[in-house]
């Protein structure tokens, strides 16, 4: 059986992750293709309950090492029991964030190693990394903008302005650094502007891989 495609969604906050996916995902299904949507941190209960403890205010302040190797537990889990078992079964998998999300958060953002980043990643997932990576980019005071009318803002959200700053700049220089797997679509327009993008990708990633 032909494996599945591996999709991944990045971006900071506010870019518009979840409407974009369902686009993809409903351009995906309108093809007949089988497709399943995940999350990290999240996906399983247990990684969900993970998810939970990063984004809580808690009054146990979480080092940034333990923030990073949490990250890493809950995507192993995620990994293995969804990721994996669906692409084996030929399902196309969006995922929104993936461990590009952890170099640009943790590594980007924290100024946690680059490299120990990468060797985790080589542990938890080995060969398994994205097909596609669809970063949605927009600067700072866009996304907090409107990351801001979304609610109270959970632990990660509550960084300041310049943590931000230094997680665009490292997205956008993975994307500069990996131009065959990266797309990047400019979130500053409207959102019928990029959602259109979003599905035209969309097409063109089932025709090229129809053959």
């Amino acid at each position: 059986m032909k494996r599945g495609l591996f999709i991944t969604v990045e971006g900071i906050e506010g870019v518009g992750k979840s409407s974009n996916i369902d686009v993809l995902v409903e351009q995906v299904r309108k093809a007949g293709l089988e497709v399943i949507t995940t999350r990290e941190p999240g996906g399983t209960p247990v990684a969900e309950d993970i998810r939970k403890l990063l984004k809580d205010h808690g009054d146990e302040p979480i080092p940034e090492i333990a923030e990073l190797l949490m990250m890493f537990a809950a995507r192993s889990l995620n990994v293995n029991n969804v990721i994996l078992p669906a692409l084996e079964a030929g399902k196309w998998v969006v995922c929104d964030r993936f461990t590009d999300s952890s170099r640009a958060y943790q590594g980007g953002g924290r100024g946690l190693p680059m490299e120990s980043i990468d060797s985790l990643a080589n542990w938890v997932h080995g060969d398994t990394w994205p097909d596609v990576t669809i970063l949605l980019d927009a600067p700072v005071e866009i996304g907090m903008a409107r990351a801001g009318n979304r609610g109270a803002p959970d632990r990660i959200e509550r960084e300041k302005h310049d943590f931000f700053e230094r997680v665009r700049e490292c997205y956008l220089n993975l994307a500069l650094r990996e131009p065959d797997r990266f797309v990047i679509i400019d979130t500053t327009r409207s959102l019928e502007e990029v959602q259109a993008d979003v599905g035209r990708l969309a097409v063109q990633l089932i025709e090229s891989n129809s053959h």
